[in-house]
């Protein structure tokens, strides 16, 4: 029973939704390889749907009857802007709901984290028959309401700032790609509304000290101008942390570990140009205090140009 990885679904729903196709123009997002002009727009909005009915209590695999199936929905808007050719900025953020299906205990519901980043393409050179780009990421969150840390596994996040910094390596030969990225998020401490808690010992403060995490991604996928397929493999290791007790509540500094497979589909409307939905799906294959979550969203999105073409 755990925090069903909402941080980094949220930071996937922004990956996936906004991948636009205007005419030739490809948008982009944190987690690819792809780039929109400069003064270029992306205005994107998505949905998301998470659920689970077991969890792992550390490594111990387990259902959760006194809460049945924790559910959890995300509604996200987001702008992406080409500042230049090899910078893009963007800012997104989403309102979520969470809901346990059994038990007394009602979700929460509010705006979570405002998120943003600045990406930069760093290099770009044709290798044999494909093209090798490294990416630099630098992204950030703060929380955008006064929403319960302290109440997982039905809060919508763990209320700590956030930076982080991704490199993305990518090679894409014709319309084929292959991709791999780390991540590492530094996370500030949070205050929760209890002026003492237990970890592995007792702390008599209601400071919690929030341990940093690491992302890794692997990808591979088709290309097009019409039509995107992307799999993705996400590995999530929490660097400290400790395990949920037995019979005990999650608390936001456990250590959260998971491995995710997931599958990303595009569709830009030809006779509309620079329209595009969006669809797709995560698993949660392994984890060590998290949720054995499946999620799936959708989202359309909007490319355009901000500036006449002469």
């Amino acid at each position: 029973m755990k925090y069903s990885l909402l941080y980094f679904y949220r930071c996937c729903i922004v990956m996936a939704v906004c991948l636009t196709l205007t005419k030739h123009v490809q948008a982009q997002t944190d987690a690819d390889a792809l780039m929109i002009p400069k003064n270029y727009v992306c205005v994107a909005g998505a949905y998301t749907h998470s659920q689970w009915d077991h969890y792992w209590e550390g490594t111990f695999k387990r259902d959760a009857p006194n809460m049945g199936t924790v559910s959890s929905n995300a509604y996200m808007l987001g702008v992406v802007y080409g500042l230049s050719n090899k910078i893009n900025i963007s800012v997104a953020l989403p309102y979520i709901t969470t809901n346990a299906s059994a038990g007394t205990l009602r979700g929460e519901h509010n705006f979570q984290d405002v998120s943003a980043y600045v990406k930069w393409l760093a290099v770009k050179h044709e290798i044999g028959k494909g093209s090798l780009s490294l990416h630099a990421i630098l992204s950030g969150s703060i929380p955008a309401s006064n929403y319960e840390a302290d109440f997982l596994p039905l809060s919508i996040g763990l209320h700590s700032k956030n930076v982080a910094l991704r490199g993305l390596l990518n090679y894409q030969i014709s319309r084929f790609f292959v991709a791999g990225a780390y991540q590492y998020v530094r996370r500030s401490n949070i205050t929760i509304d209890r002026n003492s808690y237990y970890t592995t010992e007792m702390h008599y403060t209601n400071e919690v000290q929030m341990p940093d995490v690491s992302n890794y991604l692997i990808s591979a996928g088709f290309r097009s101008l019409q039509f995107n397929a992307e799999a993705t493999f996400t590995q999530v290791d929490t660097h400290g942390g400790f395990d949920i007790r037995k019979n005990d509540n999650p608390f936001p500094s456990n250590k959260m570990n998971s491995r995710v497979a997931g599958l990303i589909l595009k569709y830009m409307f030809t006779k509309i140009p620079g329209l595009e939905v969006t669809a797709g799906g995560n698993y949660v294959l392994k984890g060590r205090n998290v949720g054995q979550s499946r999620t799936f969203y959708g989202g359309i999105d909007y490319v355009f140009n901000t500036r006449k073409e002469k």
